[in-house]
Formats: C-alpha cells, structure tokens, sequence
C-alpha cells in the first residue's frame, strides 16, 4: 500500500484552460493537509466501517489546513459540444468507428452527427459502447500513460478538454448508476493497463433510498478489485460530493465520506478529498459549482480539474506506487 492514502486537492486557482498552471509556492506540500478537522479526524479513529476485514492502522492524514479552491475564473468560449446523453452517445460511437479515442476530441468533433441525434440510448447500449471503449485502449495504449474515470454522470460528463494532459483518459461513467452497478462494470476496464484509476459513487444510492453499508461495501468491492486486477497502478477513491437537495442528508454524505477515508486505507487506495472543496459555509454545495444542486457547472468542472491536477502532481513526484 502506499504509504500515503491521502491526496490533497489543490489550493490554486488556474488561469484560462489553454495557460499553464502557476507554479506551486515553495511549501506547496506543507499546505497540504488534511482534508477534515479535529472533530472528524477523532471519528476516524473510531468509527466502524462496514465489513472491515483489514488490519486498520490509525488514520493520520499527512496534510491539513486545506482552503477553497477556487474555481477557474477565465475561460476560453466554450464551443458548440453535446448536451445530451443522446449527442454525446452519437458522439462517441461515431468517434469509436472512426478509431478515435472520445477524449482526444475537440469538444465540437462530429458536429454533423451528433447534432441530429434524438433518440435516448439505453442503459445497454452506453455499457456496450464503454465495453468497447476499453477494448479498444486496451488494444491502441500501446506505451502511452493511461488513467480512467470510473463512476456515474458526475464523471461521465467531465469535460474532455479539462483532462490533465500528457496521456490517454478513458472515460467510464454512465449517468444514473449506483455503487452496485458500477461494481458490477468495474471489469470492463480488467484488460488496460492504467496508471491511474479515479472513482467516484454513491450520490445515486443516496437518491434510490440505499443504506450505507450497501455504499459502503460496494465501495470496498471495487476498490479491492481494482487492486486486484492492477496491482501496479494507483487507485484514487473520490469523496461523494456535496448537494443542494433537500432530500439528500449533507450530513450523512460527511459520513459516509469518512469511512471511504478508512477503505481507501485498507484496500491501497488514495483517498481524494472533493468534499471540502465544493462545500460552502453551510455545508452545501457551492451554488456557483452546480447547474441544479447535484449535477455540476462548468466552474464546477473546474474546481475538479484543479484538484485533479494537483493530485497527478503530487502522485508524479512521490511515485508513490
């Protein structure tokens, strides 16, 4: 395991997408730090995780004091993309059948397809084209860096062109599912060979009434595999981000996410702190970072994106793995 399952979330804000990021201040890593505060680091000693069948060491974040980050303040005019699960499904397969990878597209790629497109495909039809994806990097990865996105719509709709540079992303979010699901898909992915694996779920088993442990255990089934199955690579556990929704407890998501802490410790994993950063003073998601209260806004996106890189930086100076 690595000895650090922590990963910071970055500090900076970043400039328009096609600058370079500011450097990092001499004491970058100092900063940081930790991603809950006194009282949720005391729970994490002794709250139970579901079918904790490891050894847990004590939990001992190697960063603290974490700000906001900020989201991404100037931008390039965004250009015509899909906005549909429709387009974006028509846009992709065209893009499988003409031997491109989906996330090396220009944002407008196929334009005379997938603006046309109407008809929703089903649950299916987005697992076999993901399938199909995976094979196909599988295939072409040659010596290329890979990482990948596991999750639901949240991930699935992570703009392409905010993706950390320098390598191959594979995108595997289906919008609507839960933990159950994705672990059950978690094996499409078996035959790439990733550098990095980003997983995020558990909002949609809040909003389909599940239970934590169900969450939970779910969680750890992935995270077990993944490690299974890429030993060699680094797998990133996600914090579930917070909502607007009524309906849904901030407070039991500040929950489940330290648990999710405590797996990514058992299993190997990292453990990437989104929560913090999207969260404002009541515990809330941040109206500016959210387009209805769960799904996020383009500075939603760009908060992620920051965060992101700033893990990849980290990861690529420890080398943790």
């Amino acid at each position: 395991m690595s000895d650090s399952y922590l990963l910071a979330a970055g500090l900076l804000a970043a400039g328009p997408i096609s600058a370079p990021p500011p450097p990092l201040p001499p004491n970058w890593l100092e900063s940081f730090r930790a991603l809950f505060d006194a009282e949720e680091l005391e729970s994490l000693t002794t709250a139970s995780v579901v079918a904790a069948n490891p050894t847990v060491e004590k939990v001992e974040p190697e960063f603290s004091g974490l700000g906001k980050v900020a989201p991404l303040r100037e931008w390039q005019p965004k250009v015509s993309s899909p906005s549909s699960g429709s387009q974006l499904y028509a846009q992709r397969r065209t893009a499988l059948k003409a031997g491109q990878l989906y996330t090396r597209l220009s944002p407008g790629s196929f334009a005379g397809v997938w603006g046309k497109a109407r008809q929703q495909p089903t649950h299916q039809q987005w697992k076999s084209l993901l399938a199909q994806e995976a094979r196909a990097i599988a295939k072409g990865q040659g010596t290329n860096r890979l990482n990948v996105l596991v999750g639901d719509s949240l991930s699935l709709w992570f703009p392409s062109e905010f993706l950390p540079r320098g390598k191959f992303w594979l995108n595997q979010g289906i919008s609507g599912e839960n933990s159950g699901q994705i672990r059950q898909r978690v094996k499409l992915i078996d035959q790439t060979r990733p550098n990095t694996v980003y997983v995020m779920a558990g909002v949609n088993d809040l909003r389909q009434g599940a239970d934590d442990a169900t969450i939970l255990n779910n969680i750890r089934a992935i995270a077990r595999h993944l490690r299974k199955t890429h030993p060699e690579s680094e797998i990133v556990l996600q914090s579930i981000l917070p909502t607007r929704r009524a309906e849904l407890s901030n407070t039991r998501i500040r929950r489940l996410n330290r648990q999710i802490v405590q797996i990514a410790q058992q299993e190997g994993a990292n453990y990437l702190n989104l929560h913090s950063l999207f969260t404002d003073e009541q515990g809330q998601m941040r109206p500016e970072l959210t387009t209805d209260g769960l799904h996020l806004s383009r500075e939603g996106y760009g908060v992620w994106q920051s965060a992101m890189q700033q893990a990849e930086d980290w990861l690529a100076i420890h080398n943790v793995r």
